[in-house]
């Protein structure tokens, strides 16, 4: 775990804010120009971030499930979402939901998604979600939190550990978001083209 006495870096996000509301407001407002194409392009947001850890790490797999209640969710092996200690002896972790991502949101340059729309963040998805669960599993810890329309409605709660590191995202999108098609579009062939060092499997819940 990071040193309590060392301010991180800033690489991804920024860490001195919990929630940016306005930016989060900002997505919100115009959910077509943050999320073009519905569903498909959120959880592209999200596996995304499961092929930064597949990179990382020379290789990678996820998994993507459809699930009965119109929500998605996605799960790597990564090393987890990575936290710090704060002066108070509080667990923290690095803002991804609710602030936005340093390197891709206001960018020109931005990363293109395989949908060819550029890449905005986690932030968008967390924003233009009713409701979004974040496990982390970490080798110092694992821990849970329930975000609603970005904002976390839960502190970090701890979950029991395993040897297994890895992310998941649950999300369902609110009524803003298309979600007509995006299941049959999510075409793990393209992904993995996409992203080399990436393996996606597609489930759906079954009835």
């Amino acid at each position: 775990m990071d040193n309590p006495t060392s301010l991180p870096q800033n690489t991804t996000h920024d860490w001195a804010i919990a929630v940016d509301g306005d930016h989060l407001a900002r997505i919100r407002r115009d959910p077509a120009s943050f999320a073009p194409g519905g569903l498909r392009h959120l959880v592209l947001e999200v596996i995304a971030y499961a092929a930064d850890e597949a990179e990382a790490n020379n290789g990678g797999r996820c998994v993507v499930t459809f699930h009965r209640d119109g929500s998605v969710s996605v799960s790597d092996g990564g090393r987890g979402t990575a936290t710090r200690v704060d002066d108070r002896g509080r667990v923290v972790r690095k803002p991804v939901m609710a602030t936005k991502d340093l390197r891709f949101f206001d960018s020109p340059d931005a990363q293109l998604l395989p949908d060819g729309h550029p890449r905005r963040g986690i932030s968008v998805v967390a924003a233009l979600s009713e409701w979004l669960v974040h496990t982390n599993r970490r080798r110092d810890g694992a821990w849970t939190q329930r975000y609603e329309h970005g904002v976390p409605v839960t502190s970090l709660v701890p979950i029991p550990g395993s040897d297994a590191t890895g992310t998941t995202v649950h999300f369902r999108p609110d009524g803003t978001v298309r979600a007509d098609g995006a299941p049959a579009v999510i075409d793990p062939v393209q992904l993995t083209a996409s992203w080399r060092e990436l393996s996606v499997e597609v489930c759906h819940e079954a009835d």
